[in-house]
């Protein structure tokens, strides 16, 4: 369904959080004009030089000659998608001051507002400006803060508004000096997949960026940083330079470093070097059709029984049927698939129950529940005799509380108990067993532009909800294989929103797995990347099995760029990941009523 105007609806989970995000945002009245001594201290706010100055959201906005309200010049920002056409720019000022933040705006719902002010950021807007129409706000900085981020933005749906003659007026920050290049910089500890580093920092210094072979792969705040997503014995070389607002240094020196000889620490579980992923219905039937385990051909290595669901929501007491008679005729006996199953481990695939689904909603509130949760999935691995869990926690399974801001230490119990189940299960089991995921892209990649519910509330409490479970069991998991279908258009690393069906979706929600990012752009919390073996790219099998289906061209396309950099079109990937474990697509099913057109392109790919 289009996106419209507030408050009318506007469907699927990208589209749901940013109308809460705004709806969240405070708004200030007008206010008088500052005092005539205060300085102008916006830049371009006339659009004279065209957008220099300016930076908006998703190439949105241009620099145009009509309409504009003074000058030869105005801007138009253009809202698409999931992207509100926000044009910003940061300006320094000093702490404790008042400031006045005006502009002349055209067009339906249009913002103007400050951000990072240090005590409350404001927002002003006008429903519907037909003609040129002011808008006033003022705020006052904190007590150390020496730059704010003033913008403007539409709404979902609308058609582009203009604006012009934006001001900011009151007392001028301190120019800001250029830090000088970080030096001392060294190698410490060296893993099969990561590097850590420390340097002496520079005078002046807000935070440092990393780069490996010339590519800035980190952006942190102290002295030192651990990159990781990187291939076993081989050799890096890394850089670092010093931020601030008046920019970045040059470069320090260079250091080498060679990863140790990979061992997959127990996570690859005897994997095959690019491995092919299946859901496999089970339990249920739909216009796919039942596939027998037994029928399930040779391509695939995993195969996740979709799926073992709660007795109710809050339960985690998890059970797992197969199919209904009724429902799939052609059901197998409970003895015929538990020798399929066996079978399939002799030839050296995985078998593992996935909790969850579309339906299977679950939420462990309660030690009880992760109790629950523990003894009720072991009783499955057990009687069927699998090798691992898939979880598969979709729609209000996951959500983080109010407050709870930081991936690496979470609060919420829904969060936390799902981590102390899965590390219960994997110590019972050992290293074998095979842990997996499948979340949807709001889980996992909208986390580098929004957490919870925000640092002030309001936002939708899932968006990256599923970050906090990753992190903690990187070291257990096996694969992580996200979505990436049925999904809204997503930033990625290059700031730029990606949309489902082509292999540049593919290619920017991946490469920000194994790059890393910061979460809600917060430098200070970067997401770490995964190892390459660790990931595999979710898409459906056919066009019926969900939103978002990519032609095997595209595919190719995707797996080109990712491993080989070839193929890329205009993202470019923070790295050469020849590594990548494989594909995962839901479902077998799907691909057997399609004639096994995923399976068959991933054999040819991969030989």
């Amino acid at each position: 369904m289009e996106r419209t105007r507030p408050p009318a609806r506007m469907t699927g989970l990208v589209a749901a959080f940013s109308a809460a995000l705004l709806a969240a945002g405070g708004l200030a009245a007008s206010a008088p004009t500052a005092a005539a001594a205060d300085a102008e201290l916006a830049s371009n706010g006339t659009f004279e030089a065209g957008l220099s100055g300016w930076n908006c959201s998703g190439g949105s906005g241009a620099a145009v000659s009509t309409p504009v309200h003074g000058g030869t010049s105005a801007l138009k920002a253009t809202p698409a998608g999931s992207d509100n056409a926000q044009c910003s720019q940061s300006v320094k000022v000093k702490p404790g001051s008042t400031y006045t933040l005006s502009a002349w705006v055209q067009g339906s719902y249009v913002y103007l507002g400050a951000s990072g002010t240090g005590t409350t950021d404001v927002s002003t807007w006008t429903q519907s400006a037909p003609g040129w129409q002011k808008l006033t706000t003022t705020f006052t900085t904190g007590p150390s803060t020496t730059s704010v981020g003033i913008y403007t933005h539409g709404w979902y749906g609308t058609p582009a508004y203009y604006a012009d003659d934006i001001s900011l007026t009151g007392p001028g920050g301190d120019p800001v000096v250029l830090p000088s290049a970080p030096t001392g910089l060294k190698a410490g500890t060296v893993t099969s997949s990561s590097v850590a580093l420390s340097w002496t920092g520079s005078s002046g210094a807000t935070g440092y960026n990393v780069y490996r072979g010339g590519t800035k792969v980190q952006s942190v705040t102290g002295t030192s940083a651990t990159v990781t997503g990187l291939s076993a014995s081989t050799a890096y070389s890394f850089q670092v330079s010093a931020v601030n607002e008046a920019g970045e240094s040059a470069k320090s020196a260079a250091v080498s470093a060679t990863t140790s000889k990979g061992s997959e620490g127990g996570t690859g579980t005897q994997l095959p070097a690019h491995a092919l992923v299946g859901y496999l219905h089970a339990s249920f039937a739909n216009g796919s059709g039942y596939t027998r385990m037994a029928d399930v051909p040779d391509s695939w290595d995993v195969i996740d029984l979709a799926f073992g669901e709660p007795t109710s929501v809050t339960s985690g007491d998890i059970r797992f049927k197969l199919c209904p008679v009724t429902e799939c005729p052609n059901v197998e006996s409970e003895a015929d698939f538990k020798a399929a199953i066996k079978a399939k481990q002799a030839a050296g695939k995985k078998v593992l129950i996935s909790i969850g689904g579309q339906n299977g909603q679950v939420q462990l509130a309660t030690t009880a529940a992760r109790d629950t949760f523990v003894s009720s999935v072991s009783k499955i691995i057990d009687e069927y005799g699998l090798d691992g869990l898939d979880i598969d926690f979709e729609g209000h399974s996951l959500s983080l509380n109010t407050g709870d801001t930081d991936f690496r230490n979470p609060t919420t119990p829904v969060i936390v108990n799902l981590i102390s189940a899965v590390k219960t299960l994997k110590a019972k089991y050992g290293e074998k067993f095979v842990l997996t995921m499948a979340p949807e892209t709001f889980f996992v990649q909208l986390g580098y532009q929004y957490y919870g519910s925000g640092p002030w509330g309001g936002q939708d409490p899932r968006a990256g909800a599923y970050l906090p479970v990753i992190h903690a069991l990187r070291d257990d998991l096996t694969l992580l294989h996200v979505q990436d279908y049925n999904s809204g258009s997503i930033m990625g690393l290059d700031n730029q929103y990606h949309s489902m069906g082509g292999a540049d979706f593919h290619i920017a929600m991946t490469d920000m797995l194994m790059a890393g990012f910061p979460v809600a752009g917060d430098q200070t919390k970067v997401f770490p990347g995964l190892r390459p073996d660790q990931i595999a790219i979710g898409l459906p099998a056919s066009t019926q099995a969900g939103n978002g289906h990519t032609s095997p061209a595209e595919v190719t396309k995707a797996l080109n760029c990712l491993t080989k950099k070839t193929d890329c079109g205009s993202y470019a990937t923070h790295g050469t990941w020849s590594g990548l474990r494989g594909l995962m697509t839901w479902s077998v099913n799907w691909d057997r009523f399609n004639n096994w057109e995923f399976s068959k392109n991933f054999d040819a790919y991969f030989g």
